[in-house]
């Protein structure tokens, strides 16, 4: 997730004015059942998860915006049955808790708690799922590091995963691709992107479920068809009075997902992604292409992490590849806002699937 308000994606009006263009797709089709015996292994384990102290996990995943969430909920405590795509804007779930206390007083109306966390058994792995409600664009990087310090030091995990949405960097990226690093740049404008900060780690994510036969067929392509992207387009000129074109926006079928969803393993703090404070784009032109993607929080919590000495890793969705560089820069963030807010949950659903898989191996 690349920036958020207390409950709506600010993407979904980057670069616009008046009221956020929220899409309607046609005939969505639900998150599938997961079929665990693929990998041969067992659903996650659902162990109660009461209010107070933060329970110890020798793992934390943390994710961001509520498509997000509800793909996270979906793999990790109700993988049996079908998500329907209505539920992607879901604010709250059965069986999680919320996260307040030490909540700094004076801060912006509508944050009132750090998250909402619930405890899953991998295997006799304990792992905290957290959604936070905290990120560097509002409230901003101060409570956002905060933040992680209690959770290090309550839950005192081996781990700090970072999942979600991402933009994409790579023009190769089509959407759902999903990129695992241990390594983030905060992006510092005014500041030769040589002297931005990094802060890498070298944690190498285990790959041997992730990259099985079986974890491919577990991945879902992502339901971008061409007719269905070009009804977003229609949608998206309507409602801001443009006339583009479908190779316009969407360069080289970008948008269109691959068959087969990569994932790729580039842990090992030699690859890194971007971390922004505000909406920015990658371009077919090679824009921030030597990032692994781009984002609006990670390298806060990899800061964070360090000083607490606790292993960091991300692993990103692209949920909007990158962009036209001949379209005005307004164009490119809103139509990254539209291909993520009608496709964020289908791309978060293999990125919990790629998670999953690395912290079961």
């Amino acid at each position: 997730m690349r920036a958020i308000a207390p409950l709506t994606p600010s993407r979904l009006s980057a670069g616009g004015a008046g009221a956020p263009f929220v899409p309607v797709l046609a005939a969505a089709p639900p998150l599938p059942p997961v079929d665990w015996s693929r990998v041969g292994r067992a659903a996650p384990g659902l162990p109660g998860t009461s209010a107070g102290p933060l329970p110890k996990a020798d793992a934390v995943v943390l994710t961001w915006a509520d498509a997000e969430w509800a793909a996270m909920e979906h793999v990790f405590c109700a993988s049996a049955t079908a998500l329907p795509y209505s539920r992607r804007t879901t604010t709250g779930w059965s069986g999680w808790q919320r996260f307040d206390r030490g909540l700094p007083s004076g801060g912006p109306a509508g944050w009132t708690c750090w998250g909402f966390y619930r405890l899953v058994d991998l295997g006799g792995r304990a792992v905290l799922l957290f959604k936070s409600n905290t990120h560097l664009d509002w409230p901003g990087a101060g409570p956002l590091a905060q933040m992680i310090a209690l959770l290090t030091r309550e839950v005192q995990p081996k781990l700090l995963l970072s999942i979600g949405t991402a933009g994409g960097a790579q023009p190769q990226d089509h959407l759902g691709t999903v990129r695992a690093v241990s390594a983030a740049t905060r992006y510092e404008d005014g500041v030769p992107p040589g002297r931005w900060p990094v802060y890498s780690d070298g944690w190498t994510a285990p790959w041997t479920v992730a990259g099985s036969a079986g974890m491919a067929s577990l991945l879902l392509p992502i339901p971008s068809t061409a007719g269905g992207l070009d009804d977003l387009r229609r949608q998206f000129n309507a409602h801001y009075g443009s006339d583009y074109s479908l190779a316009q926006l969407d360069p080289a079928g970008l948008d269109q997902g691959d068959p087969q969803p990569r994932i790729e393993n580039q842990t090992g703090g030699h690859e890194s992604l971007l971390t922004t404070s505000s909406f920015v784009v990658g371009t077919t032109a090679g824009d921030f292409a030597s990032y692994a993607c781009i984002e609006m929080d990670d390298a806060v919590v990899a800061e964070a992490a360090q000083r607490a000495g606790v292993a960091f890793g991300s692993v990103r969705n692209v949920s909007d590849p990158v962009q036209n560089p001949a379209l005005p820069t307004s164009v490119q963030g809103n139509w990254a806002s539209a291909v993520y807010t009608a496709y964020g949950l289908y791309t978060s659903f293999n990125g919990a699937l790629a998670a999953w898989a690395v912290l079961v191996a």
